[in-house]
C-alpha cells in the first residue's frame, strides 16, 4: 500500500536506558512509523558507540519515534514509556549503568514539554513506581544516528542472552499493559 503523502507525523525521542531496548518497545506499537536509536543530549558531535561507552560524552542513548499522532498520541507514547523502564534510578537500568543509560524526554516542541510535565507528575502521583520518578525533560537539540549493528537490535539478534534475558522482559510487560496498542 502506497503511504499517504498528506500523513503528519511528529517526532518523539526518549532514552530509558539501553537503546535496543526502549527500540524494541516501541517497534510495534500502531501508530509508530519508524523508530531509530541514536545518541541525544551531549556535547561531542557524530559520536560512536565507543565513545558514549564511556559516559564521559554527556550523551544518552536514546530512540526517536516518528509516529502518528492521529493513531497513537505523545501522551500515550509516554505511558509506554513510564511502564516498560525504571525512571526511579538515576543514570541507571538494571546493571546498565552510567549517564549513557538515563531516563530522559527530549521534547520537540513546547506543547510536547507540557504534555512531558503533566505525565511524569501524573504518574509519579500513582503507585506505579515506589520511588520519585528522577526522568530528566529536555529541550530536543539533535540527535546522532547510533551505527547501523545497533539499529533493529532485538528483531535481529532476539536469541543472544541480553535480548533473551533484558528485553524479552520487557516485551511481555508491554503486551500485558498495551496488547491493544500493538500492530
Amino acid at each position: 500500500m502506497a503511504e499517504d503523502k498528506t500523513q503528519q507525523f511528529e517526532l518523539a525521542t526518549l532514552g530509558g536506558g539501553c537503546f535496543w531496548c526502549t527500540e524494541a518497545v516501541f517497534q510495534d506499537l500502531k501508530g509508530v512509523h519508524s523508530v531509530v536509536s541514536g545518541y541525544a543530549g551531549g556535547s561531542i558531535k557524530n559520536p560512536a558507540y565507543r565513545e558514549i561507552c564511556t559516559g564521559r560524552t554527556g550523551h544518552a542513548e536514546v530512540i526517536q519515534i516518528k509516529f502518528d499522532p492521529n493513531v497513537i498520541s505523545f501522551e500515550e507514547l509516554l505511558e509506554v514509556f513510564w511502564v516498560t523502564h525504571d525512571p526511579t534510578t538515576l543514570n541507571r537500568q538494571g546493571h546498565d549503568s552510567g549517564t549513557q543509560y538515563r531516563s530522559v524526554i527530549f521534547y520537540h516542541t513546547d506543547e510536547q514539554r507540557k504534555i512531558a510535565e503533566a505525565s511524569k507528575a501524573k504518574t509519579d502521583a500513582t503507585d506505579l513506581w515506589p520511588n520519585p520518578i528522577v526522568t530528566e525533560i529536555s529541550p530536543y537539540e539533535v540527535m546522532y544516528e547510533a551505527e547501523e549493528e545497533h539499529q533493529n537490535y532485538y528483531k535481529s539478534n532476539s536469541y543472544q542472552p541480553y535480548c533473551t534475558f533484558v528485553i524479552s522482559p520487557k516485551i511481555q510487560k508491554l503486551k500485558k499493559h498495551f496488547g491493544d496498542k500493538l500492530a
